[in-house]
């Protein structure tokens, strides 16, 4: 009898005594969150759990009190009987380096995951990691705290961009509806995520718009952020997802490309998209990967050149995929 990968990560935990979580590097409230509600849940359980990232923790979530739970840091290469990764399409993702003797438990909701792990739970239909999470909660039977509930539903509003995104699917709110109820926070939680921005942050929202570019037919959107920008303004982690759907919002576009630099000739690009344009599919171009709406890649090389380089590519990748999802 085939068992679900839920049951058998279950059986797992309850085997064990200490549990080490990771999740991906440039992490997000999605990944922080709910790893946070696993460390709670596993305690509930009777275990010992640590919760260690390779990143520093972004704007808004270092001011969180729950986060100082976070260790930045590696995970030491023996003391755990298992570690779960959570949303890292292999180990590499997670940035952690002395893995390889550990019995590996792998959560994910992104299609392009390798299936690494002794145990892989990959959910491409899942709104958010958050409620595999949730989901694992239940299967282990645990009543869900208030403060756990509070950290699942933050994390399913943040990936689902406030309900904006494409993610934002009738799970998404089956699970925020069973979290609220078991005590979660919608106002306070949309308070701190969206409306607790330092004046520099506004400030570099209007620098990142004036870089604003669009192709001649209007369905790409560029805009981009520089180290110098960040100096100046001190500004060392800050939360971009707004500037991204400010861009994403202008009419026409299909595609945004958001060139993050993050060393001198070197930048992260994100892509957020919308309707049939696969933001995946044009990320693993380059390199990267993602989702269907929400994807990314790594470029080399001087803005100027990069970025008509990837603008033209784009522009080839999407006309490609307007012909074949006019051909089925």
């Amino acid at each position: 009898m085939t068992t679900k990968p839920v049951d058998d990560i279950v059986r797992k935990i309850r085997d064990c005594r200490r549990l080490a979580i990771t999740s991906h590097l440039r992490p997000d409230g999605d990944s922080l969150c709910s790893g946070l509600a696993l460390v709670e849940a596993f305690e509930l359980m009777g275990k010992t759990a640590d919760y260690v990232i390779t990143d520093p923790i972004p704007v808004p979530f270092n001011v969180f009190p729950e986060c100082r739970r976070i260790r930045i840091g590696q995970i030491a290469s023996t003391g755990y009987n298992a570690v779960v990764l959570l949303e890292c399409a292999d180990v590499s993702r997670s940035g952690q380096t002395g893995l390889d003797g550990y019995y590996k438990i792998n959560i994910d909701h992104h299609y392009s995951n390798s299936h690494y792990a002794d145990i892989n739970w990959v959910d491409a239909e899942a709104p958010a990691v958050a409620e595999l999470v949730l989901d694992l909660c239940e299967a282990a039977g645990i009543t869900l705290t208030p403060r756990i509930a509070n950290h699942l539903y933050c994390a399913i509003v943040s990936d689902t961009g406030s309900f904006q995104f494409s993610n934002t699917t009738a799970r998404a709110f089956a699970a925020c509806h069973k979290l609220v109820s078991a005590g979660a926070q919608p106002i306070e939680t949309s308070e701190a995520l969206f409306h607790n921005n330092r004046p520099e942050k506004v400030i570099l929202l209007g620098r990142v718009l004036s870089t604003l570019r669009l192709n001649p037919a209007g369905t790409i959107a560029q805009i981009g952020m520089f180290r110098k920008d960040l100096i100046e303004l001190n500004l060392r982690e800050v939360d971009t997802e707004d500037i991204t759907t400010l861009a994403r919002s202008i009419m026409g576009v299909r595609v945004v490309l958001f060139f993050k630099e993050m060393e001198p000739d070197v930048f992260r690009v994100s892509i957020r998209s919308k309707g049939s344009a696969h933001a995946a599919a044009i990320a693993e171009h380059f390199g990267g990967g993602g989702h269907a709406h929400a994807a990314g890649f790594t470029v080399y090389g001087p803005f100027a050149r990069v970025s008509v380089e990837v603008m033209v590519s784009v522009e080839a990748l999407l006309a490609a995929q307007t012909g074949s999802s006019g051909s089925r």
